[in-house]
């Protein structure tokens, strides 16, 4: 059977993906770039991969009519402070497009609604719901609460505040319940719900066993890291000084900050648990769910994380579509140097950023990134999915990877920090030697007097950045 994945490249999507290719099902997966797009390598005979952007109806053309089924897997909270009309736009889009299909299923994932009061970002999702389950197709909801697993956003956020604070003076809001769910349970569900005729037209609550305050889930962690942690409660703490907190002390934007902070001050509880008598699923408690995070982190096992997602920076399509870099108008630092060892040098600068750094300078770095967070940028904090692989999309420090090959040797990286231009840094390998690349596009006067006042200081990182990428390599492998 054929089914359509809108959302292939999210956080959700690709960890579902490769099990509904073990499953047999062929997928058609909607993504809006494939050259950042990375299938699973097993049972990829059975997929297909498509560019569809849900905000531009031309290219819906592109979604095939002989499909069965289909998972809508979008949301636009982390991308802008009015993803509402976002929102509503792609489910329109993809209704009317689904409508014209064979498909017999949809399944939309969503949050858990509190019928008594809804946050911004629950509204959202409970009126894509409603516009989706106008469609002629039979439409099931799945609705989830926190979501515990390597790379998800709320887990992210949990784990950055109790590893960098030993003490926590937090909002009000951390005595709200929620119910967590792992993310492998997350994906039973949406697997194990597939043409469930049981499920038909309806909707239904998913979480674990445990029904926790914010504060029992920040302190579980700690527990499950073997940390003391204090957590101080105080009464008076806005919902725009809570986003500040989130956004300067873990690695989420100011936008998702914002709206997580107006849900998590409102319970999420599943209402009850009759899917789970129905799919057989029993759900994994709290404790278990961060064991299992913590082992996968260790052995660097992430298959998704949502700082790699589109939303997470600034980057636009047409930036991602581009594999060479300009040159008119720009101002470029250039460097060069003879390496005797090209892949040793490769393995260098596939390991560059994140926990390892960027070679020579870091504090000058991690100014850098702290400024960009005054400024309301991404900052260094986002680090990177993996220590040593790199692929299109990932997010690396204030970067976006364009374009990387180890075998041909170049990495090409986009600039998501706050600048007055655009700004690209290059890896390139010819014979045995590295070029770097610095570019700066800039935007007026205003761009050309940014290039001049930090141009003293590209002689001190990049050189020495290229100096310390090329020492020690004279053994080949």
């Amino acid at each position: 059977m054929k089914i359509l994945l809108a959302g292939a490249s999210g956080y959700i999507g690709k960890r579902i993906l490769p099990v509904l290719l073990e499953k047999g099902y062929q997928v058609i997966c909607c993504v809006r770039d494939k050259n950042r797009f990375n299938p699973p390598e097993e049972n990829n005979h059975l997929l297909e991969i498509i560019e569809v952007d849900f905000l531009d109806r031309d290219s819906l053309k592109n979604i095939p009519r002989d499909i069965q089924g289909a998972y809508y897997l979008l949301h636009s909270m982390a991308a802008s402070s009015d993803y509402e009309e976002m929102e509503m736009k792609c489910a329109q889009n993809f209704k009317e497009v689904v409508n014209r299909t064979d498909a017999k299923h949809v399944i939309y994932l969503s949050g858990i609604i509190n019928d008594s009061e809804l946050s911004k970002h629950l509204k959202s999702r409970k009126a894509v719901e409603e516009e989706l389950a106008k469609g002629n197709y039979h439409f099931t909801t799945l609705r989830a609460g926190i979501i515990i697993g390597s790379g998800s956003a709320s887990f992210e956020i949990i784990r950055d505040l109790v590893e960098k604070l030993p003490v926590m003076i937090t909002p009000k809001w951390l005595n709200t319940k929620c119910q967590p769910i792992a993310i492998s349970d997350v994906i039973k569900f949406l697997v194990g719900a597939l043409f469930k005729e049981e499920l038909y037209d309806q909707s239904f609550d998913i979480g674990g066993p445990d029904i926790l305050t914010y504060k029992e889930m920040l302190l579980g962690f700690a527990e499950a890291r073997g940390l003391e942690r204090k957590i101080f409660i105080v009464p008076v703490m806005t919902p725009k000084i809570s986003s500040y907190w989130l956004y300067f002390v873990t690695s989420t934007s100011y936008n998702l900050a914002t709206a997580l902070v107006s849900s998590m001050k409102i319970e999420v509880i599943c209402k009850e648990s009759k899917i789970n008598e129905i799919l057989q699923i029993t759900p994994i408690d709290y404790k278990t769910a961060l064991k299992r995070t913590l082992y996968k982190i260790d052995e660097h096992e992430i298959l998704s994380s949502w700082k790699d997602s589109w939303s997470s920076g600034v980057i636009n399509k047409k930036l991602a579509l581009r594999r060479n870099v300009p040159t008119y108008g720009c101002f470029k630092d250039v460097r060069t140097k003879k390496v005797e060892s090209i892949q040793k040098a490769k393995d260098k600068i596939w390991n560059i950023g994140g926990d390892t750094g960027w070679y020579y300078g870091n504090w000058l770095w991690e100014i850098r990134g702290f400024l960009d967070q005054l400024y309301g940028g991404v900052g260094l904090r986002r680090g990177r999915s993996h220590p040593s692989n790199l692929s299109p999309g990932d997010a690396l420090d204030f970067w976006r990877v364009l374009y990387a090959d180890k075998e041909e040797g170049r990495l090409l990286l986009f600039a998501e920090m706050k600048l007055p231009g655009e700004a690209w840094l290059e890896f390139s390998f010819k014979d045995h030697v590295l070029t770097q690349t610095a570019t700066f596009r800039p935007w007026g006067l205003s761009g050309r007097m940014y290039w001049f006042a930090v141009f003293p200081f590209h002689g001190f990182i990049f050189q020495g950045m290229i100096n310390k990428i090329t020492e020690n390599l004279d053994s080949p492998k």
